[in-house]
């Protein structure tokens, strides 16, 4: 307990003075992304959590024989352990943040001196790196400029395994190579003749500096061709029959053989948003219409619905817990009027409130606070029917009619005596709690109104993949992850609630 309380301390006044000083440690710098006082609030608590916990005086936790029958039980249900602990590894990859995905170069040497820009909130600049022009304070590109040090001796950069932002890159196009044999055109993939659109380009690394477009059907030149200069302006022009040249026309500067024989990159596909995957652009699932890296998408959904989940159910059961709790405990007419209370809130349309809010609401106050405001306001009501269910039950036992007689005030026994007691509905329903909330996010986004653009949601995929039919790379990796997360939501859920079955293990015999 004391090694938790001092890893609770040592985090709170960590994750303030990194933000203080500048640095942008992963997981840490999450709270403040939502708001600088949610940030602070947010240590603050770690802090007191940690010194009450030392305070307190335990030294050591240890798990009742009960406890320990459970984890043993809810060990031997292979299919909640396994799902429990990929869905534990999805978590802490998830924490890793931006040192798994994004666009800021983990590790930079320049010129004998080491940067660490995926760790700082300062935006680095182009001359930073020794660059000048008219652009020199414009922030740095870090692919690019690992593809400019991969020229140079003693400098280098190291990228995150994904070197895509969520939602902050936009990828104009990508290529494929197509490779030319005894005058005809092949898919390199898969070694079979072409037919489609290729093209020549300016620059390599540079998909839209097209120089000319061709058409190809069965691997030979077909239809009209058209070339652009470096202005992107079309100066020529040629039409193609079973590989022949029918006709063409040159209106640019210089001779046509010079446009035709300027130095280019070679034949190669152009795929526009949205592309599909591609490992030699290190875009492993493809884009969206957006031009968004679906796989850093993926990873930047997961993480809301994580943000989304440490937030709300914190909330939602402390809430419902404690009006449950108050509800049974009491009964009466206390009961009756939270009872009431709660099926007005619970008569209010949650969608329509949704509808307000969003047409109400500024653009610039929209976010996952909101969103979770709302959820939070309509998420409580189910639990206190269950603990209030349980305080009714557990008030009639001796152990409450002891701890009365003992002088033990209502605070204590509701939250000392019964609610240790109706603990296993608690573990029960939090993994359903967690689906739920990974559901609604996911139907809000997909409807419209959910989260801003600015943050990726698998909801907004789904909907971008269904506009999109033709880009089935979208709908597949939306469609698997949501689905990967349930099913693993729900054989946690299955097996907790199998370990804990009140009919195999009791407090009271």
């Amino acid at each position: 307990m004391r090694k938790l309380a001092i890893f609770l301390i040592v985090s709170g006044i960590l994750s303030c003075i990194a933000w203080q000083a500048g640095y942008d440690l992963p997981t840490f710098s999450w709270f403040y992304d939502v708001s600088e006082f949610f940030g602070y609030l947010t240590s603050g608590l770690l802090v007191l959590i940690g010194g009450f916990i030392i305070l307190s005086g335990k030294k050591s936790f240890n798990f009742k024989p009960m406890t320990l029958r459970r984890l043993k039980r809810f060990r031997s249900i292979g299919r909640g352990y396994w799902a429990f602990v990929i869905l534990i590894s999805l978590i802490v990859l998830a924490c890793l943040d931006q040192l798994v995905v994004g666009n800021r170069a983990l590790i930079v040497k320049y010129d004998g001196e080491i940067y660490f820009p995926a760790l700082r909130q300062e935006v680095m600049k182009k001359k930073d790196f020794g660059m000048t022009g008219d652009d020199a304070e414009a922030k740095v590109n870090f692919r690019n400029l690992k593809k400019m040090f991969s020229k140079q001796d003693g400098n280098w950069v190291v990228m995150p395994i994904i070197p895509y932002n969520p939602t902050a890159d936009t990828i104009s196009a990508i290529v494929k190579d197509v490779e030319i044999k005894d005058g005809l055109a092949y898919n390199t993939s898969r070694n079979t003749l072409y037919s489609g659109q290729a093209a020549t380009l300016y620059a390599e690394d540079d998909p839209t500096s097209v120089h000319i477009r061709y058409n190809y059907r069965k691997g030979k030149r077909s239809g009209e061709a058209v070339g652009k200069n470096l202005e992107k302006e079309t100066v020529y022009k040629a039409t193609y029959r079973e590989g022949a040249l029918i006709t063409e026309s040159y209106t640019g500067k210089g001779t046509k053989e010079d446009f035709i024989g300027q130095k280019n990159s070679g034949l190669r596909r152009v795929f526009y948003n949205p592309c599909p995957p591609s490992w030699k652009d290190e875009h492993y699932l493809g884009t969206d219409s957006k031009g968004h890296d679906i796989l850093a998408y993926l990873y930047g959904g997961l993480q809301v619905n994580l943000k989304a989940a440490a937030i709300y159910i914190p909330i939602v059961y402390a809430l419902g817990i404690s009006i449950g709790l108050i509800m049974g405990f009491y009964g009466g007419t206390t009961d009756l009027i939270i009872q009431r209370l709660i099926e007005i809130f619970s008569n209010i349309p949650f969608l329509f409130v949704i509808l307000i809010l969003s047409g109400l609401v500024p653009e610039q106050y929209k976010g996952l606070q909101m969103i979770l405001s709302i959820l939070v306001l309509f998420g409580w009501m189910g639990l206190t029917y269950l603990m209030r269910t349980a305080a009714l039950k557990e008030k009639a036992r001796d152990y409450v009619a002891a701890a009365r007689v003992m002088g033990a005030s209502t605070p204590r026994i509701l939250f000392k005596h019964i609610l240790p007691n109706s603990v296993a509905i608690i573990v029960t329903m939090i993994p359903f709690t967690i689906s739920s909330i990974v559901l609604a996010l996911t139907s809000l986004d997909y409807l419209g109104f959910g989260l801003p653009p600015s943050y990726a949601t698998w909801g907004s995929l789904l909907q971008d993949g269904l506009a999109n039919p033709s880009a089935t790379w979208i709908v597949a990796s939306a469609f698997f992850m949501l689905v990967l997360m349930l099913v693993l939501v729900t054989f946690v859920g299955e097996a907790v609630r199998e370990a804990f079955d009140p009919k195999k293990f009791t407090t009271y015999r």
